[in-house]
């Protein structure tokens, strides 16, 4: 397995948040659209875009605020989508956030030992992160970057116009949460935070037919990992609501069990009528992570199990252990091209961080 590095060069004027945490140090997923290569920091609530600018560098570091794009739930300071899912299809970027309920993290370092252990029965509920939308996706044949807009022009049909939307939701919930608390093999996750094996969205493909391939970090079923296929389309109102997917169970979405070997989903990546899949733990701990393809994922035709057999393990990714504990979690990946993928890590180690506003993402090849 060859590693190519890839420095991402971020902006220092738009790089921090309001806590001082570097959007590097978070990234949860990228995708590359021609030039350009899209990232998301799982604490903010917006979309960071670089632009190629050496053979093995991207930069010029521009940011899209979804609060202008969108109508977000939570209007609070310091509010966060978590987002863990783009995707791009028929002049659309899909973006989803993660949906899970999070624990509060104690500090051992604390004097208070009975306060930080409340912490750990106290499990917060953000209506921010239960997002899954689109943006209109539009090439500037001018600068060659591509732009993200609220309303736009059709690039090649007049008759049409392109518009931001959203899954129909209120403060508490939204359509798939809905459908999902129902269902007979998650609805006993759906009020347990994600790091406690509940549920938990980490990575979504879009098919070129506008069906959406949503991996699910957690919950892991006995060893198994859950991906949950839909297909949203646009009301009368302008909001997306999920239709009739065909051959599915459950009417409104499909089930797909992978075995993979106990790990959930961090990434999913369309090749032709493959997903590439990056796996990992879907615990808070250090632990393998491989990236697999999954054959013709695409032409599942009703509701599936994936035993490992129909599964190839391309290869294993390197991450943190021992004194780099924590560090180097490989959460999202790109396909720089038919023969490569680019994998970004949340917690870089210091040696992903050469120099300030920089980070160190990994190019490996594909299979043939």
């Amino acid at each position: 397995m060859r590693r190519q590095p890839y420095q991402l060069h971020f902006n220092p004027k738009l790089s921090l948040n309001e806590a001082g945490k570097h959007v590097r140090d978070g990234l949860s997923t990228v995708l590359r659209t021609g030039d350009n290569l899209w990232l998301s920091c799982d604490e903010r609530t917006s979309i960071e875009r670089l632009r190629l600018t050496g053979p093995h560098e991207f930069g010029e570091h521009c940011r899209y605020e979804l609060a202008d794009l969108l109508d977000l739930t939570n209007e609070e300071e310091n509010v966060e989508i978590d987002i863990e899912g783009l995707g791009e299809a028929d002049h659309y970027l899909w973006i989803i956030g993660s949906h899970s309920l999070k624990r509060k993290k104690p500090d051992p370092a604390d004097a208070d030992t009975a306060k930080q252990i409340a912490k750990l029965a106290k499990v917060e509920e953000e209506a921010s992160r239960y997002l899954l939308a689109r943006v209109p996706l539009l090439l500037n044949p001018e600068t060659g970057d591509y732009e993200l807009h609220k309303k736009a022009p059709h690039p090649t049909d007049p008759t049409r116009t392109l518009h931001a939307a959203q899954l129909r939701g209120t403060d508490e919930s939204n359509d798939l949460l809905d459908l999902l608390a129902q269902d007979v093999h998650l609805k006993a996750f759906m009020n347990i935070p994600g790091k406690d094996n509940g549920f938990d969205i980490e990575g979504l493909a879009v098919a070129p037919d506008g069906r959406l391939f949503i991996g699910l970090r957690g919950p892991v079923l006995r060893g198994w990992a859950v991906v949950l296929e839909v297909l949203p389309r646009e009301d009368k109102h302008g909001r997306l609501r999920l239709d009739v997917v065909p051959g599915a169970t459950e009417k409104y979405y499909k089930k797909h069990f992978l075995d993979l070997h106990g790990m959930g989903l961090r990434e999913l990546r369309q090749r032709g009528s493959d997903l590439l899949l990056l796996a990992g733990p879907t615990m808070d701990l250090d632990g393998t992570i491989a990236v697999y393809c999954w054959p013709d994922a695409l032409r599942c035709e009703q509701d599936s199990l994936i035993g490992a057999d129909k599964l190839q393990r391309l290869y294993d990714i390197p991450h943190g252990s021992g004194a780099t504990s924590g560090q180097d979690k490989a959460e999202g990946m790109a396909l720089l091209d038919d023969q490569h993928i680019l994998i970004v890590f949340d917690s870089p180690t210091d040696a992903r961080k050469p120099k300030p506003h920089y980070v160190v993402a990994d190019s490996f090849s594909l299979p043939s």
